[in-house]
């Protein structure tokens, strides 16, 4: 399907089903197809972004996963109050790239629209490049403290994942490119080797602890993945936030979207969300299955963290002040981005 064709299932959708809903303040794409050329092929693993604005708190759990004309929707609701003033969103590393191109969906309020107009207009001035940068930051660090106040074992790996995954969108935010998040690292990769940085590529595979994996290792842990990807989403009654990604209408996204990156060489790369997955699956059967459920996988998980070097809560704690030390690195890597960017324009 091409990304035209993507764009007008999402807009439908949003049409029936969130339009007249009650608070309902708008919509507009997010992610990865925005600013997509309108003949360019969706990969079959990949889901379209939508955020639906809303006009007070919006519902806890987010909609997830909708299978719409053959799209699968990731939708999520989101406060006017998020995103408020221009000045607000040019900060917002997340939300700032979805308002660079046309991307409002519905606009019956007609404060949508002049908001992204005055985005794509301060998008690419280096001060709000740096503050997005900043922001990435933020996050890293909020993901770290996340992993340590974390009990069980499996959270403070998912913190510890995100946080550290985000190194990967500081580059790309510096390069004014989409932080995407399944494939933040084929992404980063791609432009650390134009920019001729490969060995801070490397770095970025080292703190998360991927770098010397092996194509066998990935396959067998992307099996492992497999098997409690289903049980875990046969499982899910409590409505967490992440709920639809362990489902059966994501399952394309996150076995077959990682079989994809490993079957092109990419298997380093598959790694993130490979432990994600994995990480989020535990936390389903820990809360929503019998105790041997979560027994029964965790041996794989822990052979998965093996292979990263994390064994233990200490490891994870030795793991996130390495990230820390790298936070000034990351940064110089950034700034220089930031200057090739503006010689090339």
């Amino acid at each position: 399907m091409i990304a035209r064709e993507a764009n007008a299932a999402a807009a439908r959708w949003v049409a029936r089903e969130a339009a007249g809903t009650p608070g309902f303040a708008g919509a507009f794409f997010h992610g990865s197809i925005v600013g997509m050329p309108d003949d360019q092929t969706v990969a079959a693993t990949s889901d379209l972004d939508l955020m639906v604005v809303r006009d007070g708190a919006p519902p806890p759990v987010k909609p997830g996963k909708i299978v719409e004309d053959g799209v699968v929707l990731d939708v999520t609701d989101l406060a006017w109050d998020e995103l408020g003033m221009a000045e607000h969103v040019l900060g917002q590393y997340h939300l700032a790239g979805s308002f660079r191109f046309p991307s409002v969906i519905a606009d019956p309020t007609g404060c949508l629209l002049p908001l992204q107009e005055a985005v794509a207009a301060g998008f690419a001035e280096r001060h709000w490049v740096r503050r997005r940068c900043a922001d990435a930051v933020e996050r890293i660090e909020r993901n770290l403290r996340g992993a340590a106040a974390a009990e069980l074992f499996h959270d403070k790996v998912t913190s510890w994942l995100f946080g550290t995954g985000v190194t990967t969108h500081v580059p790309l935010v510096a390069a004014l490119r989409n932080p995407t998040v399944r494939t933040r690292y084929a992404a980063v990769r791609d432009l650390l080797v134009e920019h001729d940085r490969r060995a801070d590529y490397e770095m970025l595979l080292h703190l998360q602890g991927s770098a010397g994996m092996t194509r066998s290792q990935v396959d067998g842990h992307l099996v492992a993945l497999g098997e409690v990807f289903d049980v875990a989403a046969a499982a899910v009654t409590t409505p967490v936030y992440y709920a639809s990604d362990i489902s059966p209408e994501a399952r394309s996204i996150a076995i077959d979207g990682s079989r994809e990156l490993i079957e092109r060489g990419d298997h380093r790369e598959a790694v993130f969300w490979i432990v994600a997955t994995y990480a989020r699956c535990l936390s389903i059967l820990h809360r929503d299955a019998p105790p041997e459920a979560s027994l029964q996988f965790d041996p794989a998980f822990r052979a998965l963290l093996g292979d990263l070097g994390v064994t233990s809560p200490a490891d994870i704690e030795g793991r996130a002040t390495e990230v820390r030390a790298a936070i000034p690195w990351l940064l110089g890597v950034a700034e220089v981005i930031m200057d090739n960017v503006r010689r090339e324009t």
